[in-house]
């Protein structure tokens, strides 16, 4: 169910652009019937329905709401109205709570006000107003900091819960994060803004969703290198791959620094570099997007033919790792050879250390030492025969 501001921005805008709409909802009080109305007017009202209120008593219920909503609905469950039209006219109770909210205590944020300025900042995007939107928006992320704080809330999953808004603050907070790197070309102390917003998604709500943690990382790092300090980027993500060799779009973003970055600060060879980087991990997630990436930079240097190679050594399906554990006898001594076979056209050279650890981590066999077997005893090497009949021959005794 969505929020009672949300319902009153599509009431509003449908009443706009339908006149049979707006006949049909006609009388039912909006938000915007109580813009023209004097503070006593909206207290007038609200006495009409036996709610009388004034400053200190409204602002005591402000400082423990989130919205208008929250204080208005326990006021309505303890009223009956019999009629529909009595029903519709009860819907003045909010509206001029949510009136009274936001022109006496406008210091104290609330859902409705963070609805509005969230879909202001959305109204200027359309007609691309980047940076007064970034800048609008960044009032409403001080508002989801407080609103987070007073309820005592750690994620943006739960504070949407309770939000229900015209936007979900999920997405919304996404689209901030991006728009501000656009504009941030423009007004670098919105990549600042940038940085901080990064840096408290991280410590606020890193373990919420891996994946946005890790567009997060990106944007920072990103953010950094745009204001100049490579230093810091090159740390940051040498810190996370380090941590994480396996972060496939780490190793994107990372080259994505050096090659989208502005023409004075491209390095097209450090990008290439880190990429091949990269690929060269055993087992790297979305191994096929950097390569594609890679590919996308040879085709952009004319360099097609290693392009098309990239890209098919990228689709290729990945050949399978078998490791044969061979025990043979050689007189009282086991010995023990471990065979690896790649299939189909093998690994890449620059993988083969990694995957020879790996085995040797996961298939390393307990000490062997000499063993003592009967002569009658199965033949440890496997063979099938009798230990006198096979390699006791070559044992000295």
């Amino acid at each position: 169910m969505i929020s009672w501001v949300a319902m009153d921005r599509i009431v509003e805008r449908k009443r706009a652009a339908d006149a049979r709409y707006r006949r049909q909802t006609e009388g039912r009080p909006l938000r915007s019937a109580a813009r023209p109305l004097t503070d006593g007017e909206l207290l007038a009202k609200l006495r009409s329905f036996g709610i009388a209120l004034d400053r200190p008593v409204l602002a005591g219920l402000c400082a423990q709401a989130l919205s208008a909503e929250e204080i208005a609905k326990p006021l309505l469950d303890q009223r009956a109205f019999p009629s529909k039209r009595e029903t519709l006219e009860s819907d003045w109770i909010w509206v001029c709570l949510e009136a009274l909210w936001q022109r006496w205590f406008p210091e104290i944020p609330s859902f409705e006000r963070l609805d509005d300025t969230i879909q202001a900042g959305y109204d200027l995007l359309e007609t691309r107003q980047v940076v007064p939107a970034c800048r609008i928006w960044l009032d409403a992320w001080a508002d989801v900091r407080r609103l987070l704080d007073k309820a005592g809330l750690r994620s943006i999953a739960a504070l949407d819960a309770r939000f229900r808004g015209s936007q979900s603050l999920f997405n919304w907070i996404q689209d901030l994060e991006m728009e501000l790197g656009n504009a941030g070309r423009e007004e670098q102390d919105l990549l600042t803004a940038r940085i901080a917003l990064c840096e408290e998604c991280l410590r606020r709500f890193a373990g919420d969703d891996a994946l946005l943690a890790e567009n997060w990382r990106r944007a920072l790092a990103e953010s950094y290198y745009e204001l100049g300090e490579t230093d810091r980027t090159e740390g940051l993500y040498r810190e996370w791959l380090t941590t994480d060799p396996r972060w496939g779009w780490g190793w994107i973003g990372w080259a994505d620094c050096y090659r989208f970055a502005r023409r004075d600060r491209q390095d097209l060879a450090r990008a290439e570099q880190l990429l091949r980087e990269g690929l060269a991990v055993l087992e790297v997630r979305d191994r096929p997007d950097i390569a594609d990436r890679l590919a996308d930079l040879h085709d952009e240097q004319g360099r097609d033919a290693e392009a098309q190679a990239v890209r098919r050594a990228a689709h290729r399906p990945t050949p399978a790792v078998e490791a044969t554990v061979d025990v043979r006898a050689e007189g009282r001594v086991l010995r023990q050879k471990t065979t690896l076979t790649f299939g189909g056209e093998g690994l890449p050279l620059g993988q083969l250390p990694d995957v020879i650890a790996h085995l040797r981590a996961t298939t390393a066999p307990s000490p062997v030492g000499r063993q003592k077997v009967g002569r009658n005893d199965p033949c440890p090497c496997g063979s099938g025969r009798k230990f006198k009949r096979c390699c006791s021959r070559g044992a000295t005794t």
